[in-house]
């Protein structure tokens, strides 16, 4: 296919290489032209000059921005251009309402908006490994699973607009409260005076094993927190489910609470720090 890609980040750049790779022709979009031109003379295809250049006479663009605001930009500016039947699929992390917003606005100009959050961070974006969860129309999301699948392990439709970024936002709230739990164990194992990798070891193959346990464990033990996803994305993320759980009334009370210890990770100097950072307020 022809494919736009807007947002060369630290998920994106990894993303649309594998588009690349798989052989569509791609041209990427980057408000930093110079990391543009880096992405193309390491995986070919084409440096566009504006979003609206990106889209033009494409079949997909695929969306991996900062926030709502982003993505309001992005689609308001590409739409005048896309064909016909053409398929916005956005892998930023938002409120559900602008997904929802952003697809009325797509369907009533003869296009489609996929809301396709993803999940599995730097790592899984350069493996090809993400878990993606996608709301919108079946044909779209079947026209579009091939392509996308270029960099997942696992692609779900979970039904109409908006259903993807709320099924993230449960994504999230299972992070958080895991993240917290770990954090606490790690800070509890340096209190007992115990090996942290005897303690790993005996733990990590019964009910407490986690992914994050697998792959943060030992990295929170020594303190190292300079890498994978940052606390300013999460505590934006987290926002987006207070907001979400204040409309729908669901009760996200531990949610809450890690929430304002990320903001104590902030105050520390921890905004770029990975979310396994909670440890670090409690090892001071």
């Amino acid at each position: 296919m022809k494919v736009g890609f807007v947002g060369l980040g630290v998920m994106g750049a990894p993303m649309a290489a594998h588009l690349a790779a798989a052989g569509h022709e791609v041209a990427v979009f980057n408000r930093s032209g110079a990391k543009a031109d880096r992405w193309v003379a390491a995986h070919g295809g084409r440096a566009a000059a504006s979003v609206a250049d990106a889209a033009r006479e494409r079949d997909l663009l695929i969306l991996c921005v900062g926030n709502d605001d982003d993505v309001r930009t992005v689609v308001q500016a590409a739409l005048p251009v896309l064909p016909p039947g053409a398929i916005i699929v956005d892998h930023t992390t938002t409120s559900a309402k602008v997904a929802r917003a952003m697809a009325d606005l797509a369907a009533a100009d003869g296009r489609a908006f996929l809301d396709a959050p993803v999940s599995g961070g730097e790592a899984g974006a350069k493996s090809g490994k993400l878990a993606i969860m996608v709301g919108g129309d079946t044909s779209a999301v079947e026209r579009a699973t091939p392509v996308i699948g270029a960099y997942a392990k696992a692609i779900k439709h979970m039904g109409g607009a908006g259903t993807g970024q709320l099924t993230k936002m449960v994504n999230q709230i299972c992070i958080a409260g895991v993240v917290q739990g770990l954090a606490e164990a790690v800070a509890f194992t340096a209190r007992a005076g115990l090996d942290p990798t005897l303690v790993y070891e005996a733990i990590s193959q019964g009910a407490a094993q986690s992914w994050q346990m697998d792959n943060r464990w030992a990295t929170m033990a020594k303190g190292e927190f300079e890498f994978g996803f940052a606390v300013d994305w999460m505590r934006k993320d987290l926002g987006l489910v207070l907001d979400e759980a204040r409309a729908n009334g669901a009760r996200v009370e531990v949610t809450a609470l890690v929430d304002q210890f990320y903001a104590e990770v902030q105050a520390l100097g921890g905004r770029r720090w990975d979310t396994s950072s909670l440890a670090a307020r409690l090892m001071k």
